[in-house]
């Protein structure tokens, strides 16, 4: 059986889950949306974990301690930048997902909360992202019990109960 869904309008950082997961850049040293929130609320300790990471490629990740957030990991993946479709960009997004719950079942994580992945700055469009999301996770085989979809705004909360229905 695969882990329960939620979906929830709110602020990631507040989550209190296993682990989080960042959409982060490739340098994991912080960043503007998701990134920047995760790494101001955080710490300083945060930074200082994930210069020792030396980076991440596109569609992986790694994790670090939460320090100062209710998550006890952050999982910070790299998604795509939206490059028109044909670039990859759904194989690289679909591995952020699985990529991240594989983290999490490796250090024993049940719970994981989800941005939006590549939606913000990078581009992509939200339709699309949702439903590679949802495919995704519930395509992965872990550990993992819930996975809760964290929304920014109430448009994208929406089509993430539409997607999971």
């Amino acid at each position: 059986m695969g882990p329960s869904f939620e979906v929830t309008l709110g602020d990631i950082t507040a989550e209190h889950v296993d682990a989080v997961v960042n959409a982060a850049n490739t340098s994991l040293l912080g960043g503007g949306g998701v990134d920047g929130a995760i790494h101001r609320a955080a710490g300083p300790e945060l930074l200082a974990a994930c210069r020792q990471l030396n980076g991440c490629a596109f569609g992986d990740a790694k994790a670090t301690p939460g320090f100062g957030l209710p998550a006890r990991f952050v999982i910070h993946t790299v998604g795509p930048i939206w490059r028109g479709g044909d670039a990859g960009e759904a194989r690289l997004l679909a591995s952020c997902y699985r990529r991240s719950l594989e983290v999490a079942d490796e250090l024993g994580a049940r719970s994981v909360a989800f941005p939006a992945i590549s939606t913000g700055a990078y581009g992509y469009p939200l339709g699309e992202a949702t439903q590679i999301a949802v495919d995704t996770v519930r395509a992965t085989i872990t550990s993992v019990e819930l996975v809760r979809f964290v929304c920014f705004d109430a448009a994208l909360h929406e089509r993430y109960v539409r997607e999971l229905r």
